[in-house]
């Protein structure tokens, strides 16, 4: 033999065997072996072994079974030496069969190494079995098992980049539709900092552990931290400026100076701009360099983020001229019956905190919020004489004031508008009592919509709480024991426990919206 051949050293006591930990930044070689004595040559031959910058750590095995006990505990073997014979004549051959078609396995190069040929023929075997090199163990000089090792290595490592990209893009595709319906920028900002974290962690949970995010919008020249996830969690609220990190403020600052989107080491820094002005930046570090494969991922998901910024900006914009419209509608109303506009300003924060509270979601709080303005939009149909009247109507004008729900309904209900059919329900309902004797359908309890029974809790404590032509502002307290003594007749029991828990909230909005004078 030559100078190339295997030379045999003394037995290895540090070689790893399968229960040794993973070590992520090295590549990893599984020899699967009923002779000890090949353990310890290709331990010897390898051991200083490297590639692209990473080393090698060597996994043993010492039959089948064993062998198989790596692969469920090792997902990221890139290459197996397998023998043929070993605990049965076709042992390492079922083994490779197992791989493929139980573990589902298709990344990791399986090497056959056998010195019975004849157990195992090489047409044969290659042709039955899914495996990727056959080599007598007599033909495996040290050289050619670098070759060898090598070649399998970067097959590996393309085969698992192809397929990283596959399930990162098949994730982006699957998100798209969850994450860009999204009609707040909050969530969607959350949305896409988990999505970009995982895109890019596919195969890593502990990098997705150690991956951090932000998401800025700039509001009235300042940058302001609307989501934020890993370490910058605590952020969430603050302003750019206050964050603890040099480095990502010097990023997020640059991305929006030069109003563009960059790359830097473990960090992708990306900005936008809306078609309506508004300014956004994703900040994303990882806890490695990004590699091409990740940056060519990112700059997919990244036009995709562009769009969706887009149509919430535009959303956005028609959400506030709808609210802006029904405000000034209920308003309008409002001014009519000598009742001050703010008060539906009050009632709509009203119904929506009591409402969150109350458990609805964030979408369909929003939705009272807008709707709950348009709750006595049906006072357009009753007569000044009765509207402005100063003195108590007697029973004839309560029979028609009582009229503006029904009226209020038949106005709002032809449109198909979610907000609008709420609108409508509100207009209907808000004065509806939970004991039954409200008006005008003589409902109870939670026949009531919910909608309704929030409306009817947030306009009587706004209207006992200001002048009207009829009557003097009701002194806080006044308003607080009127609210429980009609606790379970007027009121839904449940909302009003609700209201007296955050009664601070209520007051605050009531001390930031207060009537002109």
């Amino acid at each position: 033999m030559t100078t190339d051949e295997l030379v045999f050293a003394e037995e290895n006591e540090d070689a790893q065997d399968i229960t040794a930990s993973p070590d992520t930044a090295h590549w990893k070689l599984l020899v699967v072996d009923d002779d000890d004595f090949v353990h310890k040559v290709t331990d010897m031959v390898l051991r200083d072994y490297e590639f692209e910058g990473r080393g090698l750590d060597i996994l043993t095995a010492y039959s089948a079974k064993e062998g198989m006990e790596a692969m469920k505990k090792h997902s990221d073997i890139a290459v197996i030496l397998l023998d043929v014979v070993m605990e049965t004549a076709h042992a390492g051959l079922n083994m490779a069969a197992w791989i493929r078609d139980e573990l589902k396995n298709r990344m990791t190069r399986i090497i056959l190494r056998t010195g019975q040929p004849g157990e195992a023929p090489e047409q044969e075997v290659i042709f039955k079995y899914d495996i990727n090199d056959y080599k007598e163990k007599s033909e495996l000089t040290s050289q050619k098992l670098y070759t060898t090792i090598t070649s399998a290595i970067r097959s590996y490592r393309d085969i698992r980049t192809i397929e990283r990209n596959r399930r990162g893009l098949a994730q982006i595709v699957a998100a798209s539709p969850t994450i860009f319906k999204s009609q707040s920028l909050g969530d969607f900002a959350s949305g896409v900092l988990t999505q970009l974290s995982s895109t890019i962690c596919l195969e890593d949970d502990s990098l997705m552990a150690r991956s951090s995010g932000l998401a800025i919008a700039k509001h009235e020249d300042a940058l302001k931290v609307i989501a934020s996830t890993g370490k910058f969690t605590p952020n969430r609220g603050q302003e750019v400026s206050l964050l603890r990190d040099p480095e990502a403020v010097r990023h997020i600052e640059q991305a929006v100076r030069d109003q563009d989107s960059f790359f830097s080491g473990d960090a992708f820094v990306g900005y936008y701009q809306t078609s309506g002005g508004s300014e956004n930046v994703i900040y994303l570090r990882g806890a490695q360099p990004l590699e091409e494969a990740d940056r060519e991922l990112i700059e997919i998901f990244s036009s995709n983020i562009s769009v969706a910024f887009d149509n919430i900006d535009l959303n956005r914009t028609i959400t506030d001229t709808q609210k802006e419209l029904l405000f000034t509608l209920g308003e309008v109303v409002e001014t009519r019956s000598s009742e001050t506009a703010n008060h539906v300003r009050r009632v709509a924060e009203y119904s929506y905190i009591l409402g969150k509270h109350a458990g609805m979601s964030e979408e369909e709080a929003n939705r009272l919020r807008m709707a709950s303005p348009m709750h006595d939009v049906g006072k357009i149909g009753i007569p000044d004489a009765i509207l402005l009247k100063p003195s108590k109507l007697d029973k004839d004008e309560f029979e028609q004031i009582k009229k503006h729900t029904t009226i209020g309904y038949e106005v709002l209900k032809g449109s198909s508008r979610p907000i609008m059919q709420m609108a409508a329900t509100v207009a209907l309902e808000h004065h509806e009592r939970w004991d039954g004797t409200g008006y005008p359908n003589g409902l109870s309890g939670e026949a009531i919509s919910l909608a309704g029974r929030i409306t009817i809790l947030a306009d009587v404590f706004d209207a006992l709480g200001s002048k009207r032509i009829y009557k003097q502002a009701w002194l806080t307290s006044d308003i607080l024991n009127f609210i429980e003594e009609n606790k379970g007749t007027m009121f839904d029991p449940a909302l009003v426990t609700l209201f007296m828990e955050n009664l601070d909230e209520f007051l605050e909005i009531k001390n930031s919206l207060p009537d002109e004078n």
